[in-house]
């Protein structure tokens, strides 16, 4: 087991107190957004050693087999296959999607292939992985995910006259569901530029102004109306009625696979990953956006909200959504000493409390709230006790990707 020493993204909708309280440590009252645990160059943990620290990275490259174990890196290559994040989300992110496997693997390889730096603002794709994700609540977390049926969005335009408004409603109303919603996502994410502050400034003013008359507008408004606050003129407000809006109490989680649209809105949580950096933004952002690719990449589909429900085994909860990148355990205070299973690479993070960890190889170790240890696969099991609340990330169930 090795310390880590993990890095905050200071992006600015991040909450400026959460990541410091988890930490123990003082706000310096910039927006602290997300804390990474793992090995992606973007932003990787270090580890803490007898010569000092190095980052985890280099260390599972110094001896692979012994920090992922045989079959990770058989499945996975020499590399940490997920990532950990802790999100404090204070306001709004991006409009986005996720590349599967194929999409970005071509992708990379274009990007690559045209010089394009690789930490160049205007980059979809910084490496060949996909990048399905897991999100779980430690408070009250509120998100839009993935496309609600058609006539639900339809019914929320009722009465509208702004010229966009009447086109959404005649998008919304066709005969294929799938293709409505394509058809009134194209349009908003394709709107010219110099015509959308007029187009969206218009139909927000509708929404407000039924708000204002008190005229019962539909759940969604308020957040096309916050949205289109923070974000004037972009079509990415009004594209939330095209969504789930959703809100997690602690210890719901989603499972958000490729192709999935989504935006989270406030609050703070736990995220697991694999081990990837894609985003494919299309609007409620300073940063790139690429509304053709995400469009391309987008899986346009009713389906249910994505909840992932945990199974309990041997005193803690494991979050399994059937991907090989990883899987999420969680640990409750009260909990007798709960073994975690070895042969795998496996990063421990204490939320609440202090945990006390031994490793089937006799090494033991105390973590308070708000460190973390890479656990190598080497070190077999390890058991938690002590009473508190721990996360622990893990490779997953499901069949690998091919490797790029």
């Amino acid at each position: 087991m090795r310390r880590l020493v993990n890095r905050v993204r200071p992006y600015e909708w991040g909450s400026r107190t959460a990541i410091p309280r988890l930490l123990g440590e003082p706000s310096d009252g910039r927006p602290q957004a997300e804390l990474w645990l793992g090995a992606h160059p973007g932003a990787p943990s270090e580890v803490v050693t007898e010569d000092g620290r190095r980052t985890l990275g280099d260390l599972i490259a110094a001896d692979p087999k012994e920090a992922l174990g045989e079959s990770a890196v058989t499945r996975f290559g020499e590399r940490l296959p997920f990532l950990l994040k802790v999100l404090a989300v204070e306001a709004p992110l991006s409009l986005q999607a996720h590349p599967g496997e194929a999409r970005a693997r071509a992708g990379f390889a274009l990007e690559e292939a045209g010089g394009i730096p690789v930490d160049a603002p205007e980059r979809n794709y910084r490496d060949p992985h996909h990048k399905p994700e897991l999100v779980l609540a430690l408070e009250p977390f509120e998100a839009l995910c993935g496309f609600r049926p058609p006539d639900s969005a339809r019914a929320e335009l009722a009465g509208f006259t702004s010229p966009l408004a009447r086109a959404l409603r005649a998008d919304l109303a066709g005969p294929d569901e799938n293709t409505a919603l394509r058809t009134a996502m194209t349009r908003l994410l394709t709107l010219p530029h110099q015509d959308r502050p007029r187009a969206v400034g218009a139909l927000v003013d509708e929404f407000a102004r039924r708000a204002a008359a008190g005229d019962g507008p539909g759940p969604h408004a308020a957040t096309v109306v916050e949205l289109a606050d923070r974000y004037p003129g972009d079509p990415g407000a009004i594209a939330a009625l095209l969504l789930n809006r959703i809100t997690l109490r602690p210890g719901e989680a989603l499972f958000l696979p490729a192709g999935n649209v989504h935006a989270y809105l406030r609050g703070l949580a736990v995220e697991v990953m694999a081990g990837s950096d894609n985003v494919l933004r299309a609007g409620l952002t300073a940063k790139h956006v690429d509304p053709a690719e995400l469009l391309a990449a987008v899986e346009f589909a009713v389906l249910p909200i994505p909840y992932s429900r945990p199974r309990a085994d041997l005193g803690r909860s494991v979050y399994e959504p059937g991907v090989a990148d990883f899987a999420l355990s969680v640990v409750e205070p009260g909990a007798a000493p709960t073994r975690i299973p070895g042969d795998a690479p496996r990063i421990v993070l204490v939320l609440d409390g202090a945990a006390r960890l031994e490793t089937d190889r006799g090494q033991g170790i105390v973590l308070e709230r708000g460190e973390s240890v890479f656990v190598a696969a080497a070190d077999g099991a390890v058991t938690v006790g002590g009473g508190a609340r721990v996360v622990v990330a893990s490779t997953g169930t499901g069949p690998a990707a091919a490797r790029p």
